[in-house]
């Protein structure tokens, strides 16, 4: 529910769950919500559904101790395994110890395997760097931006060379417009932007196409026709997919999974700017821990779109409020 919520908006709807006197069932990836809502967890992991009483952060505490346990679990009973196959194995063919072979094969056709869970796939997110920018990036005088209105006030800021600036506000005020305004997608009302030359700039859409019907392969090779196969399959897999994500439909892949396949895309194109429309909505806690750290070692420039404070807050060097410019009234 928090997907697309203002932070205002959310630190309602604590207020609002909080207070809330009957039962809720909550899915999201917005961790510090979570913390703030829930006394149950349900994890869903290799198709098994697991109940943990509490919060997230006491879910993950006892989902690593219990992970441990089974581990060790696991290995004790790799060496009995071991144990038993090689006295078989010294023993079957000997008419004196042939029984107790058999007692031993037993036993180990008897024996209820150990089977390690799988840990899913994590990304690695690394954006190409291209040729280094002029020190302004751009400039707004007076600037416009809407669509058939004008949603603005006359905006007057400036992107230098090495900021990451995390763009704020409510829904509609007009952030989204702006990085399409400034990516020349749409004409402004009034003003204008200043650039320099030598921006070869990344931008990450919010959504991608609907009833989207090419696979992932194809979806990536008609933006990289150049790459053969295997570079396709390997910039595809970085991003925490599998083989069956990769060979799947667009459309019927997870919000998060689309996502990833819209990363790699960025990823995989040199640039010294990135325009970020709300690149964490729908990814999971290990998507956007890795995310976070491939943008601090990035040497470019980003304007990034975020409704999540917990991920930009200590990330950002400058935060511009679309409230300060809107033309709506709250």
């Amino acid at each position: 529910p928090t997907l697309y919520l203002a932070e205002e908006h959310i630190e309602w709807l604590k207020i609002y769950l909080n207070n809330y006197k009957n039962v809720f069932m909550l899915n999201s990836n917005d961790i510090p919500f979570v913390n703030n809502e829930v006394n149950l967890i349900y994890h869903l992991e290799n198709k098994a559904l697991s109940r943990y009483v509490g919060n997230y952060d006491d879910f993950i505490l006892v989902y690593e101790a219990k992970k441990k346990q089974v581990e060790s679990a696991y290995e004790r009973q790799q060496q009995e395994i071991n144990r038993l196959e090689d006295f078989i194995a010294r023993n079957k063919a000997r008419v004196s110890t042939s029984n107790m072979a058999k007692s031993r094969q037993k036993k180990l056709d008897k024996m209820d395997k150990i089977e390690l869970m799988k840990d899913k796939p994590k990304p690695t997110f690394d954006f190409k760097v291209g040729k280094t920018s002029g020190k302004h990036i751009f400039e707004t005088n007076n600037l416009v931006i809407g669509y058939d209105e004008p949603l603005t006030k006359p905006i007057n800021v400036a992107l230098d060379k090495g900021m990451i600036v995390a763009l704020t506000g409510a829904n509609g005020l007009g952030k989204t417009t702006l990085l399409k305004s400034l990516l020349g997608m749409i004409p402004p009302h009034a003003g204008e932007i200043d650039t320099v030359e030598n921006i070869e700039i990344g931008y990450f859409q919010q959504e991608g196409t609907k009833n989207n019907y090419n696979t992932c392969i194809e979806d990536f090779w008609e933006e990289y026709p150049g790459f053969n196969q295997y570079e396709v399959r390997s910039a595809l897999a970085r991003c925490g997919l599998t083989t069956k994500h990769i060979e799947s439909k667009i459309m019927v892949l997870s919000g998060g999974e689309q996502a990833k396949v819209r990363l790699a895309k960025v990823m995989n194109r040199e640039s010294n700017v990135l325009l970020l429309d709300e690149p964490t909505n729908h990814l999971d806690q290990d998507a956007k821990e890795e995310l976070k750290r491939a943008l601090r070692a990035y040497k470019g420039t980003i304007l990034l779109v975020s409704h999540e404070k917990e991920f930009y807050e200590d990330l950002a060097t400058d935060i511009w409020n679309c409230e300060e410019w809107t033309r709506k009234l709250f």
